[in-house]
C-alpha cells in the first residue's frame, strides 16, 4: 500500500494575490520542501538531525493527551516543526525514518485532532502528505484505514475551504491502493459521492476540481502485484476523466489552472488505460477517447485555430472484406462535427527547412527539454494530406503562418523570451508542453490496449493517407514535425512506433507499383501513400532534430515502419534515400543515436530479404552516393570536429564513415555495411569522446551497445544476403572467434550466434529446394575449412563455460549449424569431439543447455554420415530416451522432436540399407522407443506432436519376427491406440495432423496385421470420422491420405469395414467446399484431390463381395458428384494438386494421361472379376453398375 502522489496539489487556502517577498512554493508532490536557510547560503542541519527531529516530535506528540489544556498550541508547534524538515531520500540518502513510527505518529495524532479545529486539521493533511510523500511509506491495512476514516469524516463535517487541503492528504493516502479502499470507494465515488461532486466541469472552485482528480487518479493507479481496481469504479472514474476533457476552459478560469485541471484528468485516463486491455464499451465511447486526445495533443499549439469533433469515427477497411481494394471512404460522422479546415502561406518559403544557418532561436528547440520549451513552431515542412473527415482534415490557421516559420528563419526579437512577462509565459508553455505528453501517453495506452484490428479504422485520423499538396492535416507527423518540446515529439513518436509494431498484416495491403484509377482511390494505394508520407516526414524530422533523445526515437520508429511495410509491393525508392542519410548518424557523439542506426540498418537488411534495392544498396561502394549525406545538424551531430573547423571542413568529416574504414575496405568483395560493423566490433575509436566516455586512451573500442548490435546486424546480413557477404567468411570466423574471446558473456554470445546464423545460411544454399546454383554456393572445402578453424578456437571453451549456461546453449546451437557435407569432410578427432561434446552437455543441470544439446543430437542423426552407424544412433538414441522424462517441458519437446528425426532415419536406413540394419539395431532398444514415444503422446502438446510422428516411424520399422514377440504385442497394441486416440482427441491440429499421418505411416509396415488385429477397426473409424467431420482441412487432408495407404483389399477388412471406408471418403468429397473459414478454404482443391485419389485407390482394390455396396453408392446422387470430382481429379484440371495426398500415399504421377492409363488397368481389373460365394447375382449387377460408371467417367475424360 504506497502512499505517494502521483499528481500535484496545491492547497486552495494560497491565493495567488498574496505573494510575498520570496516567492511562495505550494506544497505538492513536484514542489521542493521547505527547508530554512542560513546566512551562508548552506542548508541548517543535517540527516541526524531531520531523524532527531522527527523522533523528538513524536515522543512528544506521543505524550500529548486530548484532554491536555495547551493541546492547541502544542500540536501547532510540533506539526510546524515536522513540516519544517525536509525527509527527502534523494536530498539526503542517509535519513532513516522507520514506516511504522510514522504510520504510529500519524494514527495518533489523527486521534488528538478534533474536526471542529479546521486549521489544526488542514496543518495534519499537509503533514500526511509531507511525511507519505517524502518518506515513500507503504502503510500498513490500520494506518490505511484510519486515516482514510478521518480524511472521509473530514470531508463529511469541515467546511469547504479544507478540502482543497483534505483531498491532497487524500490523494497520497489512496495512491495505489484503490482497491483496499473499497468500504469507503461508494462514499467516494457513488451517485453522490464527493470525489464525482467536486471533478464535475460545473465545480467552480478550479483547485477543488484538479485535487479531487488528483485523488481519482490515484485510486486508479495500479501497482504492480496488487489486484486492479473493480472495473465498476474504474469505469465511474473513466466517465469523469472523459467529461472533464471534453469540458471547455469556463471563461473566468485562469489558462494556466486549466491546464492543471486537464493535466489532471489525463493522468487519471492514463492510469484506467495503463495495464490492459480496453473495457469503456464499444466504438462510440474510443472515438470519444481518441477526439479529446487528439485535441489535446494540439493544446497551445500556435496556429491551430478548428472546430474539433467530439468523436472520430473508423474508415472502414476494404482488406478485411476480401483484400480487396475500395472506394476511398466518405465522412461518415454528422456535418456539426466536420474539421474547418483552413490555409498555410509561404510554402515556398518553408521548403528550405534545414538549409540555413542555426540563429540563437534555434538553440530553444535543443536538449534542455521543456523548461525551454517556446512558442515559436520549428519545422515547418508540410505534412500533406487530402482531408478525409472523422476530424483529421483539421487544419493551421491562415493567421498564424508567422509562426509557423522555422525556428532559425525567426528573428531574436520575436522570441517569447524577450517578453517581459517571460516568468508566466514560461509557465504556461510548460504546462502546454505537459497537456500534449499527457494527451500522447494517454493516446499510447490505447494503443496498446485497444485490439489491432480495432484501432486501424482509425488510422487516417493520426497519419495522413493522401500526398502533399492539399491542406496539411493535424496528425502525429504535425506534433514531429513542428511541436517545440523534444519531449513531446518524443512521446508522438513512441505513439507512432507502436501504431506501427504490429501492424505488417495491415500494411501488407498497401500496392503502388501500377497506376491507380483515375475515378477512385483504392485502398492499397492510399495506405501505400500513407506509408510514403510517413517515410517523407520522418526523413524531415531526421534532418531537423538536434534533441538526442528525440532523436533516438525518430530512427527507432523508422526502424519500426521498415520491419512492416511491404517494400516489394512499392515503388522502389523509399530505401535508397533512407539508407544513405542514415551514414552521417554512426558518428554521432550519443551512443543511443549510433546504436538506433545500427537497429534501422538491422531492420533494411531483414524486411523481405533478399530485397533487390536493398541488394543494390549493399552492393555499392561505401563512397558511392554519399555525397547527399551531409545535414544540417552535422555540426551537432560530429563528435569528431576538432575547435576552429570551418564548416565546409566539417561538412566533409560527415559525408561517409572514413574513419571507420577497414583495411580492406578498397576492395569492394563485400557490402560495406558489413565492413562497417566488423570495423565497429574489432577495432579502436579514434576519438572515444562521446556520451558515454568510453575507456580512455587511443585504444578505446566502441561501447558495448554499439558493438552488440553491430553484431546483430552482421547477423541479419548472413541470413538474408548470405550470397553478398559468403566471400567475407574467413573475416566473420575471425570476428566470431575474437568475440568468443572477450571477457564479456554478451559479447560472447552474439559471436556464437553470428557463426550459427552463418552455418544456417551455408545449410539453406544447399537445400535442394531453394535451387541456388552450384556456382553460387560457398564450397565445400572452403565451409570445412572454416568450421575446422571455428572448431579449434574458442568455440571449445564456450562449449564447457559453466558460468554462462546461454553462451553454452548458443555454442550446441553452433555444433548443429554445420553443414552435413562439411563435417563428413572434418578430420575425425573432431567430429568425436563435436559428438562427444553434445552427449555430455545432456546431462547438464541447466535445462536451456540440455535442450540445446538434445535438439543438436537430433540435428545430427539425419546427417548421412552418421546416421548409418549403428553406435552413434544407439548412444543418441539412450540420450534421448533419458530427456523424455525430464522434469523440464522444454527438454521433453526436444527430446520428442529428436526422437522423431532419429526414426526418420530409421526409416531411411531400412530403405537405404536394408535387413541388415535392421538385425543390428537392438530389438530391446527398439522397445524402449516404442514405450516412451507411447508416454509422451500423453504430454504436452509440443511435446506430443513429435512423439505420435515417432510412434509413426517405430510402427512402420518393426519387423514380422518383432511383432510375434509376446514382448511386442502388448506395447504394439498400445502405440496404435495411443495414435487412435490423439486423432480423435481436441489436441491442437498440428498434433491431430501429426497423428493422422502416424497412422498411415504405420499402415505401409505389410506386417502389421491390419486385418485381424482387434485395434484395427478402431484405427480405421478414427480416421473416417475424421476425414468427415474435423474443421480442419489439412487434418482431414492427412486423414484421407492414411486411409489410402493399404496396399491390400485384406487390410480393410471384411465388406463393411471396406464400405464404411468408401462412404467417408464419398461424403467427405460432397462436403469438401462447406466451410466458413476462409483460411480453411484455401486447402479445399487440395482436399478433393486427396480424396479423388483415395477413392480410385479403393476401387483399385475392391473385390466381386465389395461390388452390390459399390454400386449402390455409384448409382444414385452420391454418385454423380463423385463422378463430376472423379473427372476433375482426372483431368487435372482443379488447381492445388498440392498433393499432400499423392506425396504421402505414394501415388501416382501428376500427369493426366498417367491418371487416365491406371483407371483403365482398373477397370480391365474389374472387368475380369468373378463373382465368389453367396449372392454372386447381386455382385455380378453390381459389377456391370461399378464398369458402366467407370466407362462413362473415362470416356468423358477423353472427349475433347
Amino acid at each position: 500500500m504506497a502512499a505517494q502522489t502521483g499528481l500535484a496539489a496545491a492547497p486552495a487556502f494560497m491565493s495567488r494575490s498574496d505573494v510575498p517577498a520570496f516567492p511562495q512554493v505550494a506544497l505538492s508532490a513536484e514542489a521542493a520542501p521547505f527547508t530554512p536557510l542560513g546566512t551562508d547560503g548552506w542548508q541548517l542541519g543535517s540527516s541526524s538531525d531531520a531523524e532527531r527531529q522527527f523522533s523528538r516530535c513524536a515522543a512528544k506528540l506521543r505524550a500529548l493527551r486530548a484532554d491536555s489544556g495547551q493541546l492547541r498550541e502544542e500540536l501547532n508547534l510540533l506539526f510546524d516543526q515536522l513540516l519544517s524538515e525536509n525527509y527527502n531520500t534523494s536530498f539526503d540518502p542517509n535519513i532513516n525514518i522507520r514506516p511504522e513510527d510514522v504510520c504510529s505518529l500519524l494514527k495518533h495524532a489523527s486521534c488528538l485532532v478534533p474536526l471542529s479545529q479546521e486549521h489544526l486539521v488542514i496543518k495534519l493533511c499537509q503533514l500526511v502528505h509531507h511525511l507519505l510523500n517524502q518518506l515513500k511509506v507503504i502503510m500498513d491495512e490500520q494506518t490505511l484505514d484510519v486515516l482514510l476514516n478521518y480524511t472521509a469524516r473530514a470531508l463529511k463535517v469541515c467546511s469547504t475551504w479544507t478540502h482543497s487541503g483534505v483531498l491532497l492528504a487524500l490523494s497520497t493516502i489512496v495512491y495505489g491502493n484503490g482497491p483496499q479502499c473499497h468500504q469507503h470507494l461508494i462514499d467516494l465515488l457513488g451517485e453522490d459521492g464527493v470525489l464525482l461532486l467536486y471533478s464535475s466541469p460545473s465545480q467552480p472552485d478550479m483547485e477543488l476540481r484538479r485535487v479531487a482528480l488528483t485523488c481519482m487518479a490515484n485510486i486508479c493507479l495500479r501497482i504492480p502485484g496488487q489486484p486492479p481496481l473493480d472495473d465498476q469504479y474504474r469505469s465511474v472514474c473513466f466517465r469523469a476523466f472523459l467529461k472533464t476533457l471534453h469540458s471547455p476552459k469556463p471563461s473566468n478560469t485562469d489558462q494556466l489552472f486549466y491546464c492543471m485541471v486537464i493535466q489532471a484528468a489525463l493522468k487519471g485516463l492514463q492510469c484506467c488505460l495503463s495495464g490492459g486491455k480496453w473495457k469503456f464499451g464499444g466504438g462510440e465511447e474510443l472515438g470519444s477517447v481518441l477526439a479529446a486526445l487528439k485535441r489535446l495533443m494540439f493544446q497551445g499549439t500556435p496556429g491551430v485555430s478548428v472546430e474539433w469533433p467530439a468523436v472520430l469515427y473508423p474508415a472502414p477497411l476494404p482488406q478485411y472484406e476480401g483484400l480487396k481494394s475500395a472506394q476511398t471512404p466518405k465522412p461518415t460522422e454528422p456535418p456539426t462535427d466536420s474539421a474547418v479546415p483552413g490555409k498555410v502561406s509561404g510554402n515556398k518559403k518553408r521548403k528550405s527547412r534545414g538549409k540555413g544557418k542555426k540563429t540563437v532561436s534555434e538553440e530553444s528547440r535543443g536538449d534542455d527539454g521543456e523548461e525551454d520549451d517556446g512558442e515559436v513552431v520549428p519545422a515547418s515542412q508540410k505534412v500533406g494530406g487530402r482531408e478525409r473527415g472523422r476530424g483529421d482534415g483539421e487544419s493551421l490557421s491562415k493567421a498564424s503562418t508567422p509562426s509557423l516559420y522555422p525556428a532559425w528563419k525567426q528573428n531574436t526579437s520575436d522570441s517569447e523570451f524577450s517578453d517581459p512577462e517571460g516568468t508566466a509565459q514560461s509557465k504556461l508553455r510548460l504546462n502546454h508542453g505537459r497537456v500534449r505528453q499527457g494527451a500522447l501517453h494517454c493516446l499510447l495506452a490505447v494503443v496498446k490496449g485497444v485490439e489491432k484490428r480495432t484501432l486501424y479504422g482509425y488510422w487516417s485520423s493520426f497519419i495522413p493517407d493522401s500526398p502533399i499538396g492539399g491542406t496539411p492535416p493535424l496528425t502525429l507527423l504535425t506534433i514531429i514535425l513542428k511541436d517545440p518540446s523534444p519531449k513531446v515529439r518524443a512521446c508522438a513518436l513512441q505513439v507512432l512506433s507502436a501504431m506501427l509494431d504490429g501492424s505488417r498484416q495491415f500494411l501488407a495491403v498497401a500496392e503502388d507499383t501500377a497506376s491507380p484509377r483515375t475515378s477512385y482511390t483504392p485502398f492499397s494505394f492510399s495506405l501505400a501513400t500513407a506509408i510514403r508520407e510517413l517515410h517523407r516526414a520522418l526523413s524531415l524530422a531526421l534532418l531537423a532534430e538536434t534533441s538526442p533523445q528525440t532523436l533516438t526515437q525518430v530512427i527507432k520508429c523508422l526502424a519500426y515502419l521498415v520491419a512492416n511495410a511491404p517494400y516489394h509491393r512499392l515503388r522502389p525508392g523509399l530505401l535508397s534515400p533512407l539508407w544513405k542519410q542514415m551514414r552521417p548518424y554512426m558518428r554521432h557523439r550519443d551512443v543511443n543515436v549510433r546504436v538506433s542506426v545500427l537497429t534501422l540498418y538491422g531492420a533494411l537488411v531483414t524486411t523481405q530479404a533478399p530485397l533487390p534495392e536493398v541488394q543494390l544498396l549493399l552492393r555499392q561502394p561505401e563512397s558511392s552516393g554519399s555525397g547527399g549525406s551531409f545535414t544540417p545538424q552535422d555540426s551537432a551531430l560530429s563528435w569528431r570536429q576538432r575547435d576552429g573547423s570551418t564548416p565546409s571542413q566539417r561538412s566533409s568529416q560527415t559525408h561517409s564513415p572514413h574513419i571507420l574504414r577497414t583495411p580492406g575496405e578498397e576492395d569492394n568483395s563485400s557490402p560495406w555495411l558489413m565492413q562497417l560493423c566488423v570495423s565497429l566490433v574489432t577495432q579502436p575509436r579514434e576519438d572515444p569522446s562521446d556520451s558515454e566516455g568510453a575507456g580512455t586512451g587511443g585504444a578505446a573500442l566502441e561501447p558495448s551497445p554499439v558493438r552488440l548490435e553491430a553484431l546483430q546486424v552482421m547477423s541479419h546480413l548472413v541470413r538474408g544476403y548470405i550470397c553478398l557477404v559468403q566471400t567475407y567468411l574467413c573475416e566473420i570466423g575471425q570476428v566470431s572467434a575474437r568475440c568468443l574471446g572477450e571477457m564479456d558473456p554478451s559479447i560472447q554470445l552474439h559471436g556464437a550466434k553470428l557463426l550459427e546464423e552463418l552455418g544456417t545460411g551455408i545449410i539453406q544454399q544447399y537445400r535442394a529446394e531453394n535451387n541456388v546454383p552450384e556456382s553460387s554456393r560457398v564450397p565445400v572445402s572452403q565451409v570445412v575449412q572454416f568450421w575446422s578453424e571455428v572448431l579449434s578456437g574458442p568455440l571449445n571453451a564456450a562449449l564447457q563455460n559453466e558460468q554462462h549456461p546461454t553462451l553454452q546453449t548458443s555454442a550446441c546451437d553452433t555444433l548443429s549449424s554445420i553443414l552435413p557435407q562439411a563435417f563428413a569432410q572434418l578430420p575425425e578427432k573432431t567430429q568425436l569431439m563435436c559428438i562427444t561434446m553434445l552427449l555430455g552437455l545432456t546431462y547438464s543441470e541447466n535445462y536451456l543447455v540440455k535442450t540445446a544439446a538434445v535438439r543438436a543430437l537430433g540435428v545430427y542423426i539425419l546427417f548421412p554420415c552418421l546416421r548409418e552407424d549403428v553406435m552413434f544412433v544407439a548412444d543418441t538414441a539412450n540420450t534421448i530416451l533419458a530427456a523424455l522424462d525430464d522434469r523440464s517441458p522444454n527438454v521433453r519437446a526436444k527430446a520428442a522432436w529428436s526422437l522423431g528425426n532419429l526414426t526418420d532415419t530409421l526409416i531411411v536406413n531400412m530403405e537405404s540399407v536394408g535387413v541388415d540394419f535392421q538385425e543390428e539395431l537392438s530389438d530391446m532398444l527398439l522397445l524402449k522407443m516404442l514405450q516412451a514415444a507411447t508416454r509422451a503422446s500423453a504430454d504436452k502438446d509440443k511435446v506430443k506432436c513429435n512423439a505420435v510422428r515417432a510412434l509413426g516411424n517405430l510402427l512402420h520399422f518393426l519387423r514380422q519376427s518383432q511383432m510375434t514377440r509376446s514382448a511386442f504385442q502388448r506395447p504394439l497394441e498400445d502405440a496404435v491406440r495411443a495414435l487412435v486416440k490423439t486423432v480423435q482427441s481436441v489436441a491442437t491440429m498440428k498434433v491431430r495432423w501429426n497423428a493422422c499421418y502416424a497412422l498411415g505411416n504405420a499402415f505401409r509396415n505389410p506386417a502389421l496385421p491390419l486385418d485381424s488385429a482387434p485395434w484395427s477397426a478402431d484405427a480405421f473409424s478414427a480416421l473416417c470420422n475424421v476425414v468427415t467431420s474435423c474443421k480442419n482441412f489439412k487434418v482431414r487432408i492427412k486423414s484421407a491420405a492414411a486411409l489410402a495407404v493399404p496396399g491390400h483389399r485384406g487390410c480393410y477388412g471384411d465388406t463393411e469395414r471396406f464400405i464404411c471406408v468408401w462412404r467417408s471418403l464419398a461424403k467427405a468429397l460432397e462436403n469438401s467446399e462447406d466451410t466458413n473459414d476462409f483460411l480453411e478454404y484455401r486447402y479445399s482443391a487440395s482436399l478433393r484431390h486427396t480424396l479423388s485419389q483415395a477413392l480410385l485407390h479403393l476401387l483399385k482394390l475392391s473385390q466381386s463381395q465389395d461390388m452390390p455396396a459399390l454400386a449402390a453408392s455409384l448409382a444414385g446422387e452420391e454418385g454423380k458428384g463423385i463422378k463430376e470430382r472423379l473427372i476433375k481429379y482426372l483431368r487435372a484440371e482443379e488447381g492445388g494438386e498440392g498433393a499432400e495426398g499423392e506425396r504421402d500415399t505414394g501415388g501416382d504421377s501428376f500427369n493426366p494421361q498417367q491418371r487416365i492409363n491406371s483407371l483403365q488397368q482398373t477397370l480391365i481389373r474389374l472387368k475380369g472379376l468373378k463373382a465368389e460365394g453367396e449372392g454372386q447375382t447381386q455382385q455380378e449387377s453390381g459389377k456391370e453398375v461399378v464398369v458402366s460408371f467407370m466407362d462413362d467417367v473415362l470416356k468423358t475424360c477423353e472427349e475433347p
